[in-house]
């Protein structure tokens, strides 16, 4: 290719709960309010052919591919994730030349953040809510570990139509991109508003730097009663804060960087090692094309 902000805001919320309420989905039962340690599931399984495509125009990026990814997976299904992996049409357009909005847009549950570049799609929000109920305003942290979600080692696992996604840092792509933290980080894929997504590091200022998140949790105790009690652990998304300048990150996770692909610089996403490790929010138009719930 030659050229290659946030916890959900209640806008966010109000619009997720309508269209879960529309589909009449039913939603698991947890009261879980302390972070586990993931147990993440050994990747040593070969899931398979790996096909994916990048096409460019003047406008647009396309990516097709069959959802497998290139590299080792966990068991599947596993104690925490009771689905096999299975080829997927992975049809996905962003524009070629994205712009940001002036205002973020956030995440909403059923959409896919973006797509790597193996074709394996991120999606880090979880369907999984306090008392089982999307209206709680509680949502549960994929990472945080207070619930058994089998992620292997790639911080991945099945949805029950056979679709593996990454719930955070891919680790085993990465690895076959040759990442390297003294450098930029390779492009690893693109979000669905057409900005680029790269991992841990980026050039900031003609110098290598840890791209570092801007949130942070709470301190103090949650609400109790309806809500759940305990520490801000970071059991909960909601367990969260976004803290302008606390990192080199905005509340996306993104900034501008120059990469080999940009050479003259443009606004980017990074995956961190911190929450929310993939974004939230976009800074530009999600195409409706990562949409995957209800339409």
């Amino acid at each position: 290719m030659t050229k290659t902000v946030a916890i959900w805001s209640a806008a966010f919320a109000l619009s997720a709960i309508a269209a879960i309420a529309t589909a009449q989905h039913r939603f698991r039962y947890h009261d879980e309010t302390k972070t586990r340690p993931l147990n993440l599931v050994a990747a040593t399984v070969d899931p398979g052919a790996s096909t994916s495509e990048i096409s460019e125009t003047r406008k647009a990026i396309r990516v097709s591919a069959n959802g497998i990814p290139d590299h080792l997976v966990g068991r599947f299904p596993n104690r925490g994730n009771p689905h096999s992996i299975s080829a997927q049409n992975v049809s996905l357009k962003v524009p070629a030349n994205p712009k940001p909005k002036g205002t973020v847009t956030p995440l909403e549950l059923g959409w896919n953040f973006g797509v790597s570049l193996n074709g394996v799609v991120f999606d880090p929000l979880a369907a999984e809510f306090w008392h089982g109920d999307p209206r709680s305003g509680w949502s549960y942290n994929a990472l945080g570990g207070a619930i058994a979600l089998g992620l292997d080692e790639n911080h991945a696992h099945v949805q029950p139509n056979g679709k593996y996604h990454y719930h955070g840092i891919p680790t085993g792509f990465i690895e076959l991109l040759d990442y390297s933290s003294d450098r930029h980080s390779p492009l690893i894929g693109f979000a669905a508003d057409g900005f680029p997504i790269y991992t841990m590091t980026g050039v900031v200022n003609g110098k290598v730097t840890e791209m570092t998140s801007s949130y942070r949790l709470k301190s103090g105790n949650r609400p109790g009663g309806r809500a759940p009690d305990g520490k801000y652990d970071g059991t909960f998304n909601e367990d969260f804060a976004y803290i302008p300048g606390l990192g080199t990150l905005d509340e996306c996770n993104g900034a501008f960087t120059t990469s080999p692909e940009y050479p003259e610089g443009t606004y980017a996403y990074f995956l961190t090692e911190e929450y929310p490790v993939i974004p939230r929010c976009f800074a530009g138009s999600p195409d409706k094309s990562f949409r995957f719930g209800r339409r």
